[in-house]
Parts: C-alpha cells; sequence; structure tokens
C-alpha cells in the first residue's frame, strides 16, 4: 500500500496547478454574438417586430456578427425564439441552418422569405408565423416584456435535415451536434 507525503501531495497539486494554468492560456477565445442592432437585455426597436397580427414593424431579422468559434466548426445555425409566447412551447421566430464556417456575420434584413440575402448553401426552415425566414417580435398586448434569444451554433458538419422540418426536429438536430453556442437575448412588449 503506497502512502501520499506532504511533499508527494505538494508536488501533485503544483503540477496540476501549472496545467490548469497552461491550458487557461492556449484555451480558445471565447464563442460570442454581437449586433449593431439589438443588445442584451435592451428592447428591440420597431425594425426587428413584425408586420401582421396587429403588430405593425420591419420585420426584418437583426445585424448579427459572432467570432471565437470552437475548434472543428464546419457550419453555423442561427434561431430566434420566444420561450415567453402563450403557447406552451414558445415562438420560433428564425431558425437558419448550414451557414458555412466562412460567415461570420449576417446583415440586417438577411432572413427574408425568399432567402436572397443568406449564404448560398443556408436553410431557413418555416417559423411558427408559417413563413420560411425571420419573422419579428408581436406579443400579445399587455402580456408584459417578452425575451427574444437570438442564439449562433457552432456544428461540425452541415446538417442533413428532411424537405420542411419542423422546428422541433431543426431545434434537436442542432442541440445535438452542438460544438458551442452564443446567445444575445433582447426584449420587447406591447402596450
Amino acid at each position: 500500500m503506497r502512502f501520499l507525503t506532504k511533499t508527494s501531495i505538494r508536488k501533485t497539486v503544483t503540477a496540476f496547478s501549472f496545467s490548469a494554468l497552461i491550458a487557461g492560456f492556449v484555451q480558445a477565445e471565447e464563442f460570442t454574438l454581437t449586433s449593431t442592432d439589438i443588445g442584451h437585455g435592451e428592447f428591440m426597436n420597431e425594425a426587428q417586430v413584425f408586420q401582421g397580427f396587429g403588430c405593425e414593424g420591419g420585420n426584418s431579422s437583426p445585424q448579427l456578427s459572432w467570432s471565437g468559434a470552437p475548434k472543428g466548426t464546419k457550419a453555423f445555425a442561427i434561431f430566434a425564439y420566444d420561450p415567453d409566447a402563450p403557447t406552451g412551447s414558445g415562438w420560433w421566430h428564425w431558425q437558419a441552418v448550414n451557414i458555412p464556417a466562412k460567415v461570420t456575420s449576417l446583415a440586417a434584413g438577411a432572413g427574408t422569405s425568399d432567402g436572397a440575402k443568406m449564404p448560398k448553401s443556408s436553410l431557413q426552415t418555416e417559423n411558427d408565423y408559417g413563413v420560411k425566414g425571420f419573422g419579428g417580435a408581436c406579443p400579445p398586448p399587455k402580456d408584459g416584456a417578452h425575451r427574444y434569444q437570438f442564439t449562433v451554433y457552432a456544428l461540425p458538419q452541415m446538417l442533413e435535415l428532411p424537405a420542411n422540418p419542423s422546428a422541433a426536429l431543426t431545434g434537436f438536430m442542432v442541440n445535438a451536434n452542438a460544438l458551442g453556442s452564443a446567445t444575445i437575448e433582447a426584449l420587447y412588449k406591447r402596450d
């Protein structure tokens, strides 16, 4: 039976501490998502509000940029989701997948239903308004502030999805394969 001495414990702790310190220095930069149009914890403007269902906005997806993707990233997905929608399952405002790894930003308004401003290999699935592309914020009046989670996911490969996948299936496939994610949670309410 081997007993640990104070000296051997000290050497082990020192070696472990040194290894942890070195690992911290070589760790990749943090995966982050930024936007010139929306801010974390801030209220969105009318440009990101839906046009219809009693809402009058620009229905324009916000500008988004990301950096620090994990090693092995071959594609990205972007979701916009309202967990506060009174549906029992939230509300999918946007799901875009298979954005090539070389793309690290989308211009404001990129989420049009025709996909003309999206990277060629990308796929926008049907949102909960029933159309492909971005659908802006439109919470019920007097329902308080809703949270709109814009998330970019790093993926190890392009996803194989069936034609017209459901939001749940798309969400499952992205989350099951994600190497990492970064989120901006913006707010919006109707009085």
